[in-house]
């Protein structure tokens, strides 16, 4: 038994989403798990929206999502089915991380008001690693396709750098 955040429902909203994922804003790209079905396939939704930082600079007077983020989502939607086989206590000891991105294309510009459809697909589950094929549509039209490949590997948690000692005040030399 694990604790998935609504073990008994096949969806998912923000919060519950936030409680599996590591990732948080800018760097959270889906918004709703919509479908989920055990260790097979996910459909997650991502409201795209002018405020998004990456807007800024892809491009200036032209917003597209950059492609390598709609690839994100699909990791991510992908990330949130595997990670809710595993308990909140294993989930902060494990991190799951790119392996791979297999044929990747993209069909369309992904722009500010698009809705994007998430549905991802378990080609190959292991207890470690896992291959999923996804595919993000909007209105009904691919945008992008790819396989996705992840594993879980161990978190290190690192300790803060500490702060350096500001340097000693050479012997006899004046002080405020």
């Amino acid at each position: 038994m694990t604790d998935q955040p609504n073990s008994s429902a096949n969806t998912m909203d923000i919060v519950e989403i936030m409680s599996v994922l590591p990732h948080r804003y800018p760097f959270l790209l889906i918004d709703r798990i919509v479908e989920m079905e055990r260790k097979t396939r996910v459909v997650a939704i991502k409201n795209v929206t002018i405020n998004e930082p990456h807007f800024i600079g892809h491009f200036p007077n032209f917003p597209i999502m950059p492609g390598v983020l709609v690839v994100e989502a699909i990791a991510q939607t992908g990330a949130a089915l595997l990670l809710t086989e595993y308990t909140a206590e294993e989930r902060d000891s494990k991190l799951m991380v790119f392996t791979g991105i297999d044929s990747a294309k993209f069909r369309r510009p992904v722009v500010p008001g698009d809705q994007l459809r998430i549905e991802v697909t378990v080609l190959n589950w292991r207890s470690n690693a896992v291959r999923m094929r996804g595919v993000a549509t909007v209105e009904g039209k691919i945008a992008c396709e790819a396989i996705v490949m992840c594993a879980l590997t161990s978190r290190t948690k690192s300790k803060p750098a500490p702060t350096p000692e500001p340097p000693a005040a050479p012997a006899g030399a004046a002080t405020e």
